[in-house]
């Protein structure tokens, strides 16, 4: 019982300094992105700490800003396309990875993996060459294009974690039932890959609606949100930057709480499928 006793005692100071440092390292990670919240209804702009007169004047600016939201819808547009382009050649990507047997296939896994290792800078002055090289112009389209280059290795690396994880026995199943591969992929292979594909899907606009490397190099004309943003931090941190960063946290956490509600529903349901799928011999 002493044992026992000093024992847990002698976890306690540990216990208490693993909640401290803990504690100290969300507040590094989230306790400026609550002063920039903050800050963002301060009537005093950027000054003053604590805020004393909290306003909605910044949103309102923010709204009847025509640039910003001319270079929201574009950073939409580009990360929709971008999300496509990458998922429509990321997927096969990791079907041939993990189903196929060809010559080079080490290297070409290295080779998809390699947009991840690259800085971003390399990739969009690469890119800038190239498209110099082929007389295009820079316009939105390319960076829809860069950011399809450069996203397609996390639409690989996510649906091919997710085929490791995938039980091959319904797709022989299908298969033996009479369903051709085509009709297999449709209707067996891409349900089980639902999720991985909406994660990758995600993260893909995510990192699209973020990147400024790339961008920068490609840009045209046009405007994304985060060169905006970086155009005019160039002049002094306003509160309207503030405003439409929180408008942009707070969609990252509902898309966060989205994806998670729809994984814990998936999971409830392959539990339930599984419990169904074991209890029928019993049952017989």
């Amino acid at each position: 019982m002493e044992l026992l006793m000093s024992g847990s005692g002698g976890n306690l100071p540990r216990s208490r300094w693993l909640v401290i440092h803990a504690a100290a390292v969300f507040s590094f990670l989230y306790l400026p992105i609550a002063v920039l919240i903050l800050y963002s209804f301060n009537a005093q702009g950027v000054g003053g700490f604590p805020p004393h007169h909290l306003t909605l004047d910044w949103y309102r600016i923010l709204f009847a800003d025509g640039p910003i939201w001319d270079s929201v819808l574009n950073s939409l547009q580009v990360a929709l396309a971008a999300m496509a382009i990458s998922l429509m050649l990321g997927v096969p990507a990791a079907l041939a990875l993990d189903r196929a047997q060809f010559p080079g296939k080490a290297l070409f896994r290295r080779l998809v993996l390699l947009p991840l290792i690259l800085p971003g800078i390399i990739t969009g002055l690469s890119l800038l060459m190239l498209f110099n090289v082929m007389g295009a112009k820079l316009s939105l389209m390319t960076i829809v294009l860069g950011h399809g280059t450069a996203l397609i290795s996390v639409a690989t690396t996510e649906v091919f974690a997710g085929l490791q994880k995938l039980d091959r026995a319904q797709e022989e199943a299908s298969l033996d039932l009479g369903a051709n591969y085509w009709q297999t992929f449709w209707r067996v292979t891409v349900p089980n890959l639902k999720l991985p594909i909406i994660g990758a899907a995600l993260l893909i606009f995510t990192l699209s609606m973020d990147e400024i490397a790339v961008s920068f190099f490609l840009i045209g004309r046009d405007n994304t949100l985060p060169l905006e943003i970086w155009g005019r931090l160039r002049r002094g941190i306003t509160p309207e930057i503030n405003a439409v960063s929180t408008i942009i946290f707070v969609f990252s956490l509902v898309t966060i709480v989205v994806w998670y509600r729809l994984r814990v529903r998936a999971e409830g349901s392959a539990e339930v499928g599984a419990e169904l799928i074991e209890s029928t011999p019993a049952n017989v």
